[in-house]
Formats: structure tokens, C-alpha cells, sequence
């Protein structure tokens, strides 16, 4: 894979697979023609990556741009490449290749985008690459749910939470959740995996209620609507609880197991056009960058201050390991040749040196950022050091 150079490039342009084989870097037209038309308006200082990140996502958290989030799309093509690559390996079965699993990262880039936060976390990279492959995972894990099970014992995998999750996204009123929620707890309650004769020996392959069942749902339904549901209801028939629990159903495969229409396909019963040309072009927002500008250079030099005011207290050896690791791209085993030590030992002080690194920045958090530690502020942390050290030394 080609790592891309030109500020343009990195901001719009997508990776190209040919099945599971990375092909090249596509760009996107609108997305070439949005980037130049931003570049022109921000000063020199300013044209950066690490700048033009903090300004789409704040576009992106402000609604001032539609094209904010496939911007960063663009932007994060590489470390989604990665984390779609190392997540796949758990996945023996054959149906998810890497490629599906970059497709799945990506499709969820709203998810990393809402959790970023500039201030608690240095990087959106060094975030992404912690949280990319989480969500492939679990999405993973929902999709094997999802094609195992029947409708049936899929209404019984689905928490209420996760239920509740999928109806809105279908577009159900508030109303007809709460009577759908009720009709799936009657459903759940009676047709139970241990209360159906005949039963596998799991529940994935949990039947069709048989007519009787889908009334003594329904009856359930009607007794319990009196006192579960806000504001009175009407009684419904078998046939109603069956609609319903189906729906139900439907919406939450197609949650776990959503579809995705990429942005570039053409636009239906056209051959010309994609879907892309029908979004507004982004207006200049010439006040966010401003807004932006000065907070971002000041945390990045205090950062960049605090990382060579920690390497430069180091001793010199573990100075000059950083340098033959990084800079040199030294293995950790030439690194002990040249340093006469055991391989070991090398391994044993990068974490050292790593650790000591992370807690200077953790405490430059607390201090600066009033940021209270936890796991995910520290691993957040780790990533960004370790993709720092590899930046910094490759410019040195």
C-alpha cells in the first residue's frame, strides 16, 4: 500500500480492493474540490493534517459541513487498513475477510467520531486505531448472532436496550416502541427456548410460535397493556402481535446486520451521477478555523515539549536505543548487537522507556487537561506515544 503524501491526497482519496488485495487509492472529485477550496482560505501555518483533523471534526460535530465526515473517512483509510487487517485474524471463518472487516470499521466511523474528544485524547488516529478494532469485533460477533439464529431466537438474544436501539433506528415512533417492547417481553415470557417441545439443544434454531402460541401472546399482551403501557390502548389480535413481534424481528437483524450503499454508487436507475453530487456543497467556515487554531498549535507544542523534555532526561543509552529503534528502524535484535546486550534486555527497556514516557504525559494530562486517568484515557495515550516516537524520530 502506497502511503499517501499531499495534504489533498490524505483528505480525499479511499483505498481500492480488489477482493481481499488492496488495489491502489481512488480519489474522490467533490472531496479533492471541497479540500482545495479550504486550503485556499486558511493561512500557510495552518495547512496541515494535524490542523485540518480538529477542523473537520469540529464541522463534523457542528453540522457546518456534510462533507466533514468523509473527510476524515479519507483521512483515516490507513489506520482503518490496519486495524481491519489484525482484527480479521480472530475471525477464522472465511466470510470475514479483511476487506469486510475495513468495511465494517468504516461504516461505523460515526461511532469513533462521536467518541473523539480533541481535548482528552492527542490524537484521532491514535484513538481510531483503539476503537476501530472494538467495534469491528463486536459488529463481527453480531453478525454471527444475526446469521445463526432464526427471528425467533434472535427476539431472544436482543436485550431491551438493543431492541429499543434497532426500533428507532427503523423509524418507529416513540408510541409504537413502547407497545413493541411490551409485545416482545409477552413473546419472550411464553415462547421461551425451554417452554417449545422439540427444541434443539440450542436456541439458535428456536421455531414459529404455532397459531395457539401467537394467541396466548397476544391475551398476555392485552392484560399487561393496562398497566405497562403510559396511556390507555386498544386490545389487538393475534394476528397484530405476530405482525409486530415480526417487525420487531426485522428491524433488529437489520441493526446487527446492516447493508451499506457507498456514497460513489450511481444514482438508482442512472448509469451517470452518484449519490455523492446530490449533497450541498460545504461552505467556507473561515470562524472555525479560527476558533480552532490557536488551542490546537498550543496543546500540540506542549506536548511535543513535554516528550523531549522526558527523552532528553533519559540516559544516553536508552537515548541512543530510541534512535537505532526509531530512527534507524533497527529490530530490537540488531539494536542488541549493537548495543552488546541481550535481546531481552532491549525489549525489557523499550517497555520501560515507554511507560515512563506515558505516565509524563498521563501527568501532563491531569495537570493541563484536567483529565482523571482510566483505561481508556491511558491506552488512548499509549497509541499516540507510539505513533509519536515513529514521527518524530522519522523527521529527526
Amino acid at each position: 500500500m502506497r502511503p499517501r503524501q499531499e495534504i489533498v491526497e490524505i483528505f480525499s482519496t479511499f483505498l481500492q480492493f480488489d477482493a481481499d488485495r488492496v488495489q491502489g487509492w481512488l480519489t474522490d472529485p467533490k472531496l479533492r474540490r471541497s479540500l482545495e477550496r479550504c486550503l485556499t482560505q486558511l493561512p500557510e501555518t495552518e495547512r496541515s493534517d494535524t490542523f485540518l483533523v480538529i477542523y473537520w471534526h469540529k464541522a463534523w460535530q457542528m453540522q457546518t459541513s456534510p462533507l466533514a465526515q468523509s473527510h476524515l473517512a479519507a483521512y483515516l483509510q490507513e489506520v482503518c487498513y490496519w486495524a481491519a487487517q489484525k482484527t480479521s485474524r480472530y475471525f477464522e471463518n472465511a466470510q470475514f475477510q479483511m476487506s469486510d472487516c475495513f468495511q465494517v470499521a468504516i461504516a461505523a466511523l460515526d461511532k469513533v467520531l462521536k467518541g473523539f474528544d480533541a481535548k482528552r485524547s492527542i490524537s484521532l488516529k491514535g484513538y481510531a486505531s483503539l476503537k476501530f478494532g472494538s467495534v469491528i469485533k463486536d459488529i463481527l460477533r453480531q453478525r454471527q448472532i444475526a446469521d445463526i439464529c432464526t427471528p425467533w431466537a434472535l427476539l431472544h438474544k436482543l436485550s431491551k436496550k438493543r431492541l429499543i436501539e434497532s426500533l428507532q433506528s427503523a423509524g418507529i415512533s416513540p408510541e409504537m416502541i413502547q407497545r413493541y417492547v411490551l409485545a416482545w417481553t409477552c413473546f419472550n415470557a411464553i415462547h421461551a427456548p425451554t417452554e417449545v417441545p422439540n427444541r434443539t439443544a440450542t436456541s439458535r434454531k428456536l421455531i414459529k410460535p404455532s397459531p395457539e402460541t401467537w394467541t396466548a401472546i397476544a391475551t398476555l399482551y392485552n392484560q399487561q397493556r393496562q398497566t405497562q403501557l403510559p396511556a390507555p390502548t386498544p386490545a389487538i389480535s393475534a394476528e397484530t402481535i405476530e405482525k409486530w413481534i415480526t417487525a420487531c424481528a426485522t428491524a433488529g437483524r437489520q441493526y446487527l446486520y446492516p447493508t451499506w450503499t457507498s456514497i460513489n454508487a450511481p444514482k438508482p436507475g442512472q448509469e451517470e451521477g452518484e449519490l455523492l453530487d446530490n449533497l450541498p456543497q460545504p461552505d467556507a467556515a473561515p470562524a472555525l478555523a479560527e476558533m480552532i487554531a490557536a488551542e490546537e498549535r498550543t496543546q500540540l507544542d506542549q506536548i511535543n515539549a513535554v516528550l523531549l523534555e522526558a527523552i532528553a532526561q533519559l540516559e544516553p543509552d536508552l537515548q541512543q536505543l530510541l534512535h537505532l529503534y526509531y530512527r534507524e528502524e533497527f529490530t530490537q535484535q540488531q539494536v542488541a548487537q549493537a548495543l552488546q546486550v541481550q535481546q531481552y534486555t532491549i525489549s525489557r527497556q523499550l517497555t520501560k522507556i515507554k511507560r515512563s514516557l506515558q505516565r509524563r504525559l498521563v501527568e501532563w494530562s491531569q495537570e493541563t487537561l484536567h483529565i482523571t486517568p482510566n483505561l481508556d484515557v491511558i491506552e488512548s495515550i499509549s497509541g499516540v506515544l507510539e505513533e509519536w516516537l515513529k514521527v518524530h524520530y522519522g523527521r529527526a
